[in-house]
């Protein structure tokens, strides 16, 4: 069994704590691996009802603050599908990149292999002021 750790960052300079998905498979694509975050992010916010969802891309009911982004629906729950493909969508418009090891993976479906120590850095890109 591998232990993945993720972390966030951004192109700004800001580099959120990491944390640690147990994964079964010694190989994954990089499609899977994101499911798996996302729906792990998404289970442990709907267990609390938090008003503020820390996770790789802000959810459609939602504005970004400093620290997350805050939900607008009364319940504060989050659709794991719906972030799933938000998380697709926003990694084919570049707006953000992963960092396996120190590779770049640019295609979801490439395979890639997990070790017990593997860092799965997901870089979140700032848009320019004005450009």
């Amino acid at each position: 069994m591998a232990t993945v750790t993720f972390v966030d960052e951004t192109t700004s300079g800001l580099r959120w704590d990491a944390w640690r998905l147990p994964v079964d498979e010694e190989r994954l694509t990089l499609r899977e691996l994101i499911r798996r975050r996302v729906l792990q992010e998404a289970a442990e916010h709907n267990a609390r009802r938090l008003e503020v969802f820390h996770g790789l891309v802000q959810p459609t009911e939602a504005e970004r603050t400093l620290n997350g982004y805050r939900l607008r629906a009364p319940d504060h729950a989050i659709d794991p599908e719906r972030q799933f493909l938000s998380a697709v969508e926003a990694f084919g418009r570049n707006g953000f990149l992963v960092l396996v090891g120190d590779r770049q993976v640019e295609e979801l479906d490439a395979e890639l292999d997990l070790r017990t120590d593997t860092e799965v850095c997901f870089l979140k890109l700032v848009p320019l002021v004005g450009g």
